[in-house]
């Protein structure tokens, strides 16, 4: 006897009741992407755009893009000595108060930058908890080179504390073990073991340090001030040169953007590094 399966019926079409949450949140999320993208597609546009010659303020943008990539070097050399000491040590030891600690370091991530300035005013100020005792040795921070390096290093280094702890963090301690074993002291364990191992993490942690020191905007205005030639970085110069040259500004703004894509899609390199090798 022959056994005949039934026909299964031909999948309906789905309702417009069944399509409508779909075609929704496509739409939402269609315009979602387009708010994002486009205010950098209209920076472009009006950089390209806008009439006026360039020549005779290119000085302003020379000296701002140099004042930028110095202090900015500055900072990554600063947070690389002062930074990868304290993630290793945050990553490696238990004490009273650490998470409370942890806290404080991560503050400048998400406080407003003009907050962060003043908090650096009311330490570094003339009239500052440390500032009073400099000033009578003679020693000026604010509205110097110093004060913009201050500000870029307190609201960038987080980043990077934050990358190398959680890096230092996820390596095994029998490797520490077992080059102690070999007779390996702390110092070298750290630069020939720990370090190899977290290379790619760090330096991910260090470009998005260096990115963000280089927007840095509110704390350096307050701290340091908009002095061109002395402490006007590049995102100084955008808000100064609003008012006089348009053509500065957009020109100015689209660097900073093309320099930040590059920092991100670094990050986003090294990221799919360790997943391939992972």
């Amino acid at each position: 006897m022959k056994l005949t399966l039934p026909r299964s019926r031909p999948p309906s079409s789905p309702t417009w009741a069944e399509r409508l949450p779909g075609l929704l949140a496509s739409l939402l999320a269609l315009i979602m992407g387009l708010f994002i993208i486009l205010p950098f597609v209209a920076l472009i546009w009006r950089a390209v755009t806008l009439e006026g010659d360039l020549r005779a303020t290119d000085l302003s943008i020379g000296s701002a893009i140099w004042l930028s990539l110095g202090t900015t070097a500055v900072t990554v050399l600063l947070i690389i000595l002062f930074g990868t000491p304290l993630a290793y040590f945050l990553a490696r030891h238990n004490f009273p108060l650490k998470r409370l600690l942890s806290i404080f370091i991560e503050i400048p991530i998400v406080m407003p930058p003009v907050v962060a300035g003043l908090a650096l005013l009311s330490a570094f100020g003339r009239r500052g908890l440390i500032g009073q005792s400099l000033a009578e040795l003679d020693i000026t921070v604010t509205f110097t080179l110093t004060a913009v390096a201050l500000a870029q290093l307190f609201v960038a280094a987080p980043f990077y504390i934050r990358a190398a702890q959680s890096r230092f963090e996820t390596l095994p301690r029998e490797y520490e073990d077992a080059a102690a074993v070999d007779g390996a002291n702390r110092w070298v364990t750290f630069w020939l073991v720990i370090l190899p191992q977290s290379t790619r993490a760090l330096l991910a942690g260090l470009i998005l340090s260096w990115a963000r020191a280089l927007g840095e905007f509110g704390a350096t205005i307050l701290f340091a001030g908009n002095l061109q030639g002395r402490t006007q970085t590049m995102p100084l110069l955008v808000y100064g040169a609003l008012e006089r040259d348009l053509r500065v500004t957009f020109v100015t703004a689209l660097l900073l953007l093309g320099l930040a894509v590059l920092a991100f899609s670094l990050t986003r390199w090294l990221g799919r590094l360790d997943l391939d090798e992972n």
